[in-house]
């Protein structure tokens, strides 16, 4: 059974910065063709944060955390990591990585491109 685990949510202040990190369990993180981050807030629907290309180690990420947000991979640690900085509060939601088994010309940017996620770790900006 494949179980993705995010970790590392909190709250912090706007301005701050927060990492997040997505590990897997059942299959390794590098198994699979893409690596995404998804973010979900109360009332809203559930919208891409940024993606990757694990072997290629392309990325690519919504307009309105471009610059601000870094995704990496460590293949040997199985980890996936989502670096945030100059949160605002805008940016607070339930963060959720999600994996992609199939090849993709381009990296996939809609939730329904995913077929395993995790339970998600809550992210706060305060104001």
């Amino acid at each position: 059974q494949v179980q993705l685990v995010e970790s590392g949510g909190g709250l912090v202040q706007a301005g701050g910065s927060l990492r997040l990190s997505c590990t897997a369990s059942g299959r390794t993180l590098p198994s699979f063709y893409n690596m995404g981050w998804f973010r979900q807030a109360p009332g809203k629907e559930r919208e891409i944060v940024g993606a990757i290309s694990w072997r290629m180690g392309n990325t690519d990420y919504a307009n309105s955390v471009k610059g601000r947000f870094t995704i990496s991979r460590d293949s040997v640690k199985n980890t996936m990591y989502l670096e945030m900085n100059s949160l605002k509060p805008e940016d607070t939601a339930v963060y959720y990585c999600a994996g992609d088994p199939s090849y993709t010309k381009l990296v996939p940017l809609l939730p329904a491109e995913y077929v395993y996620w995790g339970q998600g770790t809550q992210v706060t900006v305060s104001s």
